[in-house]
């Protein structure tokens, strides 16, 4: 059965190929939607083709309802969806996909059964199918290569909608292990480079000396260093000096 969590579910109408149907499935599956409606498939239903493509994904087509028409399809949906990158000469709200799925959150949230229409790969949606929908979802795609494959238009749309239902962080840190040095571990590292330049004659001229300390420091504060690290820039500095006193060049 599908999951319990409520979301929109994704109308696949007229699609033409089984593989097709199967990389929508597993587009879906990839953002946590498990509701899946197909609508007049051109090379029947069930689809061994969308099964192997489906690739893990494959209770998506067992419980995917089929049916005749788009009608029949949408019929229990109180505010729908149609995704189309041409322009249709229909009045009708046009969002982004990002917009949509704001407002589809909105809707299902409320307890609205909501439905988002996905064309035939060959030409899309026709007009017929548009007139039902109570907005149009358009990706802002390159205009001189518009078309985009069924599969990467519902992974578009499952990609925005996992977007605006789930906390994404923008950026972390595989620590793998390690632990960030604190500031009195990159203190003390500062003060050994400091310590060994400074008898290597690196602070030159003397007037500019200062200056030269306080940019070496900034440089540390800045640096993002693991325990780790400064343990083996300590290590680094220790082997080129114990070099340098046994004669190398």
């Amino acid at each position: 059965m599908p999951s319990d969590t409520p979301q929109p579910c994704f109308v696949l109408v007229r699609p033409q190929m089984g593989e097709n149907i199967g990389a929508a499935a597993r587009a879906m599956w990839n953002f946590g939607l498990d509701r899946m409606r197909v609508v007049a498939p051109r090379d029947g239903w069930p689809n061994e083709k969308a099964v192997a493509m489906a690739s893990g994904a494959g209770r998506l087509l067992d419980e995917a309802q089929l049916y005749d028409n788009t009608r029949e399809a949408i019929e229990d949906c109180t505010f729908v969806l149609a995704t189309t990158a041409r322009s249709r000469d229909l009045t009708k709200p046009v969002y982004s996909p990002e917009e949509a799925m704001k407002v589809v959150r909105e809707r299902v949230a409320k307890g609205e059964k909501v439905a988002v229409l996905f064309g035939p790969e060959r030409a899309g949606l026709e007009n017929e199918d548009i007139v039902q929908a109570n907005g149009i979802i358009t990706v802002p795609v390159n205009p001189e290569f518009p078309s985009l494959n069924l599969g990467q238009c519902v992974l578009l749309t499952g990609y925005e909608w996992r977007r605006q239902t789930t906390e994404i962080v923008g950026e972390t840190t595989e620590m793998a292990g390690a632990v960030w040095a604190n500031q009195q571990e990159v203190a003390a590292l500062a003060d050994h480079y400091e310590d060994r330049m400074d008898e290597a004659g690196f602070f030159f001229p003397e007037h500019k000396a200062d200056s030269m300390k306080l940019n070496l420091r900034n440089l540390w504060s800045r640096m993002p260093l693991t325990r780790a690290d400064v343990q083996t820039l300590h290590g680094v500095l220790r082997q080129i000096v114990r070099w340098k006193e046994k004669g190398g060049r």
